[in-house]
């Protein structure tokens, strides 16, 4: 078994459990996309939280296209998108109040910082007008939480998944240490042959009324070992360098044959550019961008990766870019 590098989603299987699973390692390709916007600690890691969510899950669909995870609420981060497109390419960004993301410290409870809203996952297939969403309340004590509501409803297949994002240094021969983003996840997804043996239950509360009966059924124990070997993984196991993807594996199902496949590549990769940015503008009145002309020219700011756009308002035409 060859270990994968940084930067890449390795699927895997566990046969003897009936479980497909993913592992994300991230390194340069997060760590670039929140540079980009210097955002507080808090809010780079839940985004970079949302990113990894968002590949280990565009990377299970056989599709080509965009896969776009994003969550809106009340609380101080009101806007999160990330977008994973076809065949590798990420890129994410945040809106949020600095003041109030501050008074929350570096490490809030995800109901403190988004407060009450939803997490919308929209699958946009290339060649088809016809995209597919599934929302979900964004309720618990963090986002894997999040993530376990959403399978539950929108998919039906027993689902874990574990996340973690964090802050390390990086030591290159030659070069000065630096603190680079790094972030790492693993899911498993039970799927049988048998459809009986799945047994998705109600996240408790759910919508259910008060008095209804809990669901005492049982679940398979083919999925209980799963899930709690996947739970088992610790933070550091998911964004450490020195701990590949394989190596993961076996910690987690040694004892249970895992087999891998060829794995997917990842990279920060924004798709903005002057054409997209004149076709935007090109859908306002000329009264509307009379109104959005500053000095002699009207300026966009790609929000996913900082790149600012100034163009002339009379012939729509680009006079610079700048970063």
């Amino acid at each position: 078994m060859t270990a994968t590098a940084d930067d890449c989603v390795l699927p895997f299987s566990v046969e003897a459990l009936d479980v497909r699973g993913r592992v994300a390692r991230l390194g340069s390709s997060l760590d670039q996309i929140l540079r980009r916007h210097d955002y507080p600690p808090a809010v780079s890691r839940l985004l970079g939280e949302a990113v990894i969510l968002n590949v280990l899950f565009a990377t299970a669909l056989k599709m080509e296209g965009r896969v776009v995870l994003q969550i809106q609420s009340d609380g101080p981060v009101s806007l999160l998108v990330t977008d994973f497109t076809t065949p590798e390419g990420l890129r994410g960004y945040a809106r949020f109040d600095a003041e109030a993301v501050a008074e929350l410290g570096d490490s809030p409870a995800l109901r403190d910082i988004v407060g009450e809203g939803t997490m919308a996952l929209t699958i946009d297939p290339k060649d088809t007008v016809r995209r597919y969403q599934g929302i979900v309340e964004m309720t618990g004590d963090s986002l894997e939480e999040v993530a376990h509501r959403y399978f539950s409803q929108s998919e039906q297949i027993p689902t874990m998944v574990r996340l973690a994002v964090a802050e390390t240094m990086e030591r290159r021969p030659g070069e000065e240490p630096r603190r680079i983003w790094r972030g790492g996840g693993v899911t498993v997804q039970f799927l049988p042959d048998a459809s009986e043996r799945i047994v998705v239950r109600d996240i408790d509360p759910g919508d259910a009324p008060e008095d209804a009966a809990q669901d005492q059924r049982d679940q398979d124990d083919a999925w209980v070992e799963a899930a709690a070997r996947t739970q088992s993984a610790q933070d550091h196991e998911l964004v450490d360098p020195e701990i590949s993807a394989e190596r993961l594996l076996l910690r987690l199902f040694n004892e249970r044959d895992v087999r891998v496949f060829d794995p997917f590549s990842l990279s920060a990769d924004c798709h903005c550019s002057t054409d997209k940015i004149q076709t935007m503008l090109g859908q306002f009145s000329a009264d509307d961008r009379a109104s959005m002309v500053e000095d002699g020219a009207i300026k966009v700011t790609c929000e996913f990766c900082n790149t600012e756009y100034v163009l002339d308002p009379d012939t729509l035409q680009e006079r610079g870019t700048a970063h």
